[in-house]
């Protein structure tokens, strides 16, 4: 879809914007443990056939999208609840305190909203380290924040550009794009370590 962004562009923005870019405007990717595990968990969740349970219609591996607000991707699992759709997106690891999985989740209810003409108030995510449901509420500020995002990231991969490295020690050592970004203040930190190091052992620089 020309000029659509991939939902997973907004979770990734939101995480860090120079990770959503690396991936989304200048194509890069590499994987690690953790990316691995993510992408298991996501194949054992998109296999299978849609399936009915207890009245409702599983649906698996979904493909959507808006045009109203420029995005597409593919739903883990949307239960049909009704006339009404459940999206359920699936994390390897545990919540966080970003709302990344959280907007990535709306941007699906926006786009089945879209799709179906009815309102999604309500979806959830499944983290496998819990091994349960985590529910999430379609309101106003998460809306508000997913659009913000879409809109932030839209114009900035648009227009190829590549925001700064900022360096955190506990986002950025578990991302796989580590060796691709280099931020500047790890290798600051590297340096001084190294120099600590040097100057304990008493050797003359």
């Amino acid at each position: 879809m020309t000029g659509s962004l991939p939902l997973s562009a907004l979770q990734h923005w939101l995480f860090c914007p120079r990770q959503g870019a690396l991936i989304h405007a200048e194509r890069l990717w590499a994987e690690n443990r953790f990316t691995a595990e993510g992408r298991l968990l996501h194949e054992r969740a998109d296999a299978g056939h849609p399936e009915t349970r207890d009245g409702v219609r599983v649906l698996r591996n979904v493909q959507i999208a808006s045009e109203k607000h420029g995005l597409h991707g593919v739903a883990d699992v949307v239960e049909m609840r009704g006339h009404t759709p459940y999206p359920v997106e699936y994390k390897r690891g545990g919540p966080k305190a970003h709302r990344a999985d959280e907007v990535q989740l709306c941007a699906q209810a926006l786009c089945l909203e879209e799709m179906t003409g009815t309102p999604v108030t309500e979806g959830a995510l499944f983290y496998g380290t819990r091994r349960r449901r985590a529910i999430v509420l379609i309101d106003a500020p998460l809306r508000h924040l997913t659009l913000q995002v879409a809109t932030e990231a839209q114009a900035a991969i648009s227009d190829g550009i590549l925001p700064a490295p900022v360096y955190e020690a506990g986002r950025c050592e578990a991302c796989s794009l580590l060796d691709l970004c280099r931020p500047t203040a790890r290798r600051s930190a590297v340096r001084r370590s190294f120099a600590q190091r040097i100057a304990q052992a008493g050797i003359p620089e």
